[in-house]
């Protein structure tokens, strides 16, 4: 939604507000590999960490033509760590996990992955074949945090834990901990306020709930619009969040 020049200029307040207290990945998710590769270099040279990487959307690319697309995106930053991003529900086709391995084998600079898929076993399938190498996988899906982990995933990229990090963090912290029961419950109850947000537009849902707790994050971009005052959709987050002890 944004063009090369709103994402320079939204990456430079990010890191200017951040001041190096922790790293920052740069997400890519262009359609072409030349558009992909410039706005990689464009992000290192701003002080990226590293970088990650949805799949091509609108197309439908052969498995050679995703491993010549990652990898030549990867090859033009060698010196930053990559993730691959799997995400059907939003490009109509999943990285196979044939792809996945062989960059994982052949790519250094290629070290793991966030899978969206909301499919466990195809995330376990990725954790599987890649387990003798150094490639690590997080979780996409809020709602499979727990699961993610049980798996052998390190992790997960929620949306959520910009706006209810109270009842994320608590998966993963009581997970490591070893206090399995507490992190299927602290999974448990995070999960009805993030399914609330299927009511709505995607990705609005994320902005409704980070202003009704105040963050003030503003509208959408157009033709996103903020889900109505009053509508069911809207209702049904607020419902939930109060359960939740958000509101």
């Amino acid at each position: 939604m944004f063009d090369q020049n709103e994402m320079k200029t939204a990456f430079a307040i990010i890191m200017d507000q951040v001041k190096g207290r922790v790293p920052v990945y740069f997400g890519i998710g262009a359609i072409s590999t030349t558009k992909c590769v410039a706005l990689a270099e464009m992000a290192e040279k701003m002080g990226a960490k590293g970088i990650s990487i949805l799949q091509p959307m609108f197309l439908k690319p052969t498995a050679e033509e995703l491993f010549q697309h990652f990898k030549t995106i990867a090859e033009a930053v060698p010196n930053l760590p990559v993730l691959l991003y799997n995400n059907p529900g939003r490009t109509g086709y999943t990285i196979p996990t044939t792809v996945v391995e062989k960059l994982a084998h052949k790519v250094t600079n290629i070290v793991g992955m966030k899978d969206s898929s909301g499919d466990i076993t195809q995330t376990s399938e990725y954790i599987r074949m890649n387990r003798d190498v150094d490639f690590k996988v997080f979780g996409g899906k809020d709602t499979l945090i727990y699961a993610t982990l049980c798996h052998g995933g390190v992790g997960a990229v929620c949306s959520t834990v910009n706006y209810m990090p109270e009842l994320v963090l608590p998966i993963y912290d009581k997970f490591m901990a070893g206090d399995l029961k507490g992190a299927l419950e602290a999974q448990f109850k995070m999960n009805p306020v993030r399914l609330s947000m299927d009511k709505a537009s995607f990705p609005v849902a994320a902005k409704d709930m980070a202003n009704l707790r105040g963050q003030d994050v503003g509208n959408p971009i157009h033709p996103s619009l903020s889900t109505a005052e009053g509508s069911v959709a809207r209702e049904a987050m607020k419902a939930e969040m109060k359960k939740a002890g958000l509101l």
